[in-house]
């Protein structure tokens, strides 16, 4: 194919040369002209290993040219990947000054091109950048539309600096959002033969993903490091531990834990995150990252706590109490505070869970309940029928295929479901469904 790659910092430079290597002919646009000049004379402008034999043998072949000029770039070539920074403004905002008028003159471009053009944002963006902000800048200038006379998609790069012709050559797996098939299938021929998942999703989900990629990288580090610090100060081996945390491949280091959802809560993970965070300051040890998670889960639960109360409605009902679906355990159960704080605000509750019975509750989970909700006995219904004939607005935080079908069943027009847990029937069910965060 013909390429034009738009900024020859890491990701540009190195995508340069491997296209290049693979037979694409490569147009490289920047306006350093440094840079230029030594890709002119077969040197690399990133200390990248592997690039300088690399750089060296695709600029003697005669597949790379480079150049300042964004409109001569577009008009021969096929493809348009942009990889201009988008660094840090000074407030925190994402500076995209630079690809705001290279978006500019990719109109200007366009406008002159008969063939439709596929332009690939590979730059990190804001989501909604894309579609927002860059879509009708490029549509302005042009007089086209996307879809018609040119295609955008954003395609999120994955190669470390040290490791970048490596990580181009076996990347996790190829992402591209996209609005339409044609740009999708371009760059399923121009990357598809890589060792990896080929996957096709919105244009908004590409941007956001690489974000919350780069965010979870930050979060494993950060938490390796806040186990190292309490670690030395509790006379323990960080790596050895880490370690033995990196065997479990069921629920350490799986999928497991990672869906939207509701809150946490049990016997189990409030209280050791209360003891860690003790025990950090017991040793005067600093574990920003640790001790915040408790304040960030009962963040969530507020956002559940203002979205029933939005409603307006007074009489609302719950389905699901213990703190998790197929257990009788209430102890430190997201929906048991949720249920306290909207009787509180007056609401009246009325409860369906099936594994949930009074006259069965012992020990610590009785008297959890005597001592929180001394009065849930008159909230307990015996039959979700029951909630549902009661409620203006229902509550959904138990996951199971008899609940779906049974809200699928006696929902009814007019009332507001509040899922908790995603359900999967939505279509199915005749109330308004309204996601927590989705």
């Amino acid at each position: 194919m013909k390429i034009s790659i738009f900024g020859l910092g890491y990701v540009g430079a190195v995508s340069l040369a491997c296209l290049a290597r693979d037979g694409h002919d490569v147009i490289g646009v920047d306006i350093d002209a440094t840079k230029l000049d030594l890709i002119r004379q077969g040197k690399t402008p990133v200390v990248e290993e592997g690039m300088v034999d690399l750089m060296k043998d695709v600029v003697a072949a005669g597949r790379v040219t480079v150049t300042t000029d964004a409109v001569h770039a577009v008009l021969n070539s096929d493809i348009s990947l942009v990889c201009v920074g988008t660094p840090s403004a000074a407030n925190g905002s994402q500076d995209q000054g630079a690809v705001l008028r290279l978006a500019e003159s990719m109109g200007v471009a366009i406008r002159e091109k008969a063939a439709p053009h596929v332009v690939v944002f590979r730059s990190t963006l804001v989501p909604g950048t894309v579609e927002d902000v860059l879509r009708p800048i490029i549509e302005n200038g042009s007089g086209k539309k996307d879809g018609e006379g040119f295609h955008l998609c954003f395609q999120p790069e994955f190669l470390r600096e040290g490791s970048s012709i490596r990580d181009y050559d076996k990347p996790p797996f190829t992402v591209v959002g996209a609005n339409h098939d044609y740009p999708a299938e371009r760059l399923k021929a121009l990357f598809g033969h890589l060792p990896c998942n080929f996957l096709k999703t919105s244009v908004r989900s590409a941007e956001m993903m690489k974000y919350c990629c780069n965010n979870f990288h930050a979060l494993k580090i950060t938490f390796a490091n806040e186990t190292a610090r309490l670690c030395a100060a509790l006379g323990v081996d960080p790596f050895e531990v880490m370690d033995l945390v990196c065997q479990d491949t069921q629920l350490n280091i799986s999928r497991a834990y990672l869906k939207p959802g509701y809150a946490f809560g049990g016997s189990c993970l409030p209280k050791d995150l209360r003891a860690t965070t003790y025990l950090a300051k017991r040793h005067d040890v600093e574990i920003p990252m640790l001790a915040g998670i408790m304040q960030s889960n009962r963040n969530h639960v507020d956002v559940a706590v203002n979205k029933v109360l939005e409603t307006g409605k007074r009489k609302v009902g719950f389905v699901g109490l213990s703190f998790k679906t197929g257990t009788d355990d209430l102890r430190e159960s997201p929906l048991v505070s949720l249920a306290e704080q909207l009787l509180g605000k007056g609401v009246q509750l009325s409860i369906y869970d099936p594994e949930v019975h009074l006259s069965r509750l012992l020990g610590a989970n009785k008297n959890f309940i005597e001592r929180h909700v001394p009065h849930i006995g008159e909230l307990l219904k015996p039959e979700l029928a029951d909630v549902v004939a009661e409620a203006e607005v229902l509550v959904v935080g138990l996951s199971s295929k008899e609940v779906f079908a049974d809200l699928a069943r006696l929902a009814r027009p007019g009332q507001k479901i509040i899922d908790l847990v995603n359900l999967p029937n939505v279509a199915d069910i005749q109330a308004d469904v309204e996601g927590l965060c989705w």
